[in-house]
């Protein structure tokens, strides 16, 4: 480039780096060789020479799910504005690429390695979390727990999650207070972390209201779609109905009731009243009353408070977003008998 511009190696260096007031005409000769001769510049070559490119890295379990991928979308937008480039990659949920995939970001130094997800937060889990925190504080990088709990202060973790123990809450007071009382939960987790806390909230209004808690009522369940399908299928083939509204885990399993209720000749909300969580699609497309989290919002905050935590130290800081219900159409009020 040099030679087809006319002018020193240095030059071209120093033009293409932004650090070289030259004059117009060399700048233009120079930018016009980049583009004869497609120039791209090596980023593994500028590290070396002490000039990285700063970027943010996430690592999630799916890029399929709506939530994963408005995580994904405010971490980006967020390092898009300080000029950073991030970097993504999935896990499918296996710990053993997870941790596959950390060693892979760290060697690239990046500023923040975001991890999202619903986890079993067991003792072999917070050991691996607390190996990854202390790695990347070591080369001046942080770990992001972001939608998973803190694994305590001796790790320097930054953790953002949503408040979604008081939005299940909500959503359940929600049906609480049109009538109902036999609320069906599709979505329970025994041991992970995002049913766990949505579970709470749906068992803390039923007390709040006086309601006793029924075990029966709280069906097992992963967070996909043909979940929410196959559970109310097999609740509605296994027994008379014996609720009058459900409250799913999140939109998707509520897409896939609302399917096989309507399979089944049921109404929403004539027959049965309905809430979700999360307010992604599908949610306003079947008007669904759900409660609404700020997924692009918290990919965000966790870029911001990384970076912060890196520059000033201190303890790790831990933030909770809140979360609201969003009230459409799929609940009605329970006339008395």
């Amino acid at each position: 480039m040099a030679e087809r511009a006319g002018v020193s190696v240095a030059t071209v260096s120093r033009i293409l780096t932004g650090t070289y007031p030259a004059s117009p005409n060399t700048r233009s000769r120079v930018m016009q060789a980049v583009k004869e001769l497609d120039y791209v510049a090596n980023v593994h070559a500028r590290a070396l020479a002490g000039t990285p490119r700063k970027s943010i890295a996430i690592i999630v379990n799916s890029v399929i799910s709506p939530h994963y991928a408005h995580v994904a979308q405010g971490v980006q937008t967020q390092a898009a504005e300080a000029g950073w480039l991030c970097q993504i990659g999935t896990t499918g949920g296996d710990a053993e690429r997870e941790l596959d995939m950390v060693k892979f970001m760290r060697e690239q130094h990046p500023e923040a390695v975001i991890l999202v997800g619903n986890v079993a937060p067991d003792e072999a889990y917070r050991a691996r979390m607390s190996k990854y925190a202390h790695a990347l504080a070591g080369i001046g990088s942080r770990l992001v727990l972001c939608g998973r709990p803190p694994l305590g202060p001796d790790a320097p973790a930054v953790v953002v999650e949503c408040d979604y123990t008081g939005g299940a809450f909500a959503a359940t007071s929600h049906l609480l207070s049109a009538g109902h009382k036999r609320i069906l939960f599709l979505g329970n987790r025994p041991g992970y972390t995002t049913a766990e806390a949505r579970i709470a909230g749906y068992r803390d209004a039923l007390a709040a209201h006086g309601v006793p808690h029924d075990p029966d009522l709280e069906v097992e369940g992963t967070f996909e779609r043909y979940e929410g399908y196959r559970m109310m299928k097999e609740r509605l083939a296994s027994e008379e109905r014996n609720f009058t509204a459900l409250f799913a885990c999140n939109d998707q399993i509520a897409a896939g009731a609302r399917r096989a209720l309507l399979e089944h000749g049921l109404r929403i909300p004539e027959d049965v009243s309905m809430v979700g969580f999360d307010d992604l699609p599908p949610a306003m497309d079947i008007d669904l009353t759900t409660v609404y989290q700020p997924h692009e919002e918290l990919g965000r905050t966790a870029v911001r408070l990384a970076v912060e935590h890196a520059k000033q130290g201190g303890p790790p800081p831990h933030t909770v977003l809140g979360t609201h219900l969003v009230v459409r159409g799929s609940v009605r009020p329970l006339l008395p008998r």
